[in-house]
């Protein structure tokens, strides 16, 4: 079968398509045939040529990708599934994107009744990233959120389940068409366009009264400018940094961060791997959501199967999908 892995040669890391053997259920784990992954801008490909060598402990190797797929066989003291079961979960990378993996039973959810294979991929690790960040800012009513990457995986679901929550909701995307999609169809009260508007400019207009609560997916410059509309008490959630994770140079830290100190503010860095007790929790919440129609889910599927994975991881720095990125592993 098929596989994706790392060689390395020298100092660079070459991302290769490979035969490999069929994996076997140890003890505690089963194989699974999958059906679709999700790729994700924290991928294992990008820690190792950037996060891993800066914040090894809080990036630790295998934790990269989200799956949805078939039990295909059962190891050893495993007994929440079965061969056949559909399931949902995350993955060691050196192991993504292949089309047989084995993966341990405790990383696994059922897949939730109704939902597809594809909004499956986009409801776990992305939409479980969202659920816990909400959780962790203890969100109210009538709050001013800010949302950065709101046409991406995370962003998109977060601004929605901040809105179910009674929130008014600013969304900041790139370009027009990413910005209607989340006003028009989930919900979000106001969009910025940091493509074409300037973004301090803007969240003066939007957010008069200050940002209580900022999810932030892309840091750099746009969270400098979040940083100068904080409201007394704001909580900022850092979620991710896609701006930040192909840069050469150091990354760029926030200039504005005596903000924090003069609103008497909080940033927190949220790693969704600390919530995995939660995820059937996440899961279903979101799955009811989506059930009632109060959630929209938006898959840019990529067709090919593993060895489309490298043209598709490219595809979350090109800004070209909206909503969760899955490659479509065609496994029958």
């Amino acid at each position: 079968m098929k596989a994706v892995r790392f060689d390395t040669y020298g100092d660079i890391d070459v991302l290769k398509v490979v035969e490999v053997d069929p994996p076997v259920a140890g003890p505690g784990h089963v194989v699974v045939r999958m059906k679709a992954a999700g790729i994700n801008p924290g991928e294992a490909s990008i820690r190792k040529g950037l996060l891993a060598e800066r914040w090894p402990t809080t990036f630790p190797s295998g934790e990269g990708s989200d799956l949805a797929g078939v039990v295909d066989e059962v190891g050893e003291g495993v007994t929440v599934f079965a061969a056949g079961n559909e399931v949902l979960g995350w993955i060691d990378e050196r192991a993504s994107q292949a089309e047989l993996i084995e993966v341990e039973a405790a990383k696994l959810v059922h897949r939730p009744g109704g939902v597809s294979w594809e909004a499956a991929g986009s409801l776990f690790v992305a939409g479980a990233t969202a659920y816990a960040a909400v959780r962790a800012v203890a969100l109210q009513p009538g709050e001013t959120v800010v949302v950065s990457g709101a046409a991406g995986a995370v962003g998109s679901v977060a601004g929605q389940i901040a809105r179910i929550k009674g929130a008014r909701v600013v969304g900041i995307a790139g370009g027009a068409e990413k910005c209607r999609w989340i006003v028009d169809e989930l919900g979000f009260d106001v969009a910025i366009d940091y493509k074409g508007e300037d973004v301090r400019r803007a969240l003066r207009e939007h957010a008069p009264e200050g940002v209580d609560v900022y999810f932030d997916n892309v840091g750099g410059e746009i969270l400098d400018a979040v940083l100068t509309r904080l409201a007394r008490g704001a909580r900022i959630v850092i979620c991710g940094a896609v701006s930040q994770y192909n840069a050469t140079g150091p990354v760029r830290g926030p200039s504005n961060y005596l903000a924090l100190l003069v609103y008497r503010a909080s940033m927190t860095g949220m790693v969704v791997f600390d919530y995995a007790a939660r995820f059937g929790e996440a899961t279903a919440a979101l799955a009811g959501w989506l059930g009632e129609g109060r959630l929209i889910s938006r898959e840019h599927i990529v067709e090919g199967g593993v060895s489309a994975f490298p043209d598709a991881l490219l595809k979350l720095f090109s800004g070209e999908n909206m909503g969760k990125l899955v490659l479509s592993l065609g496994v029958e």
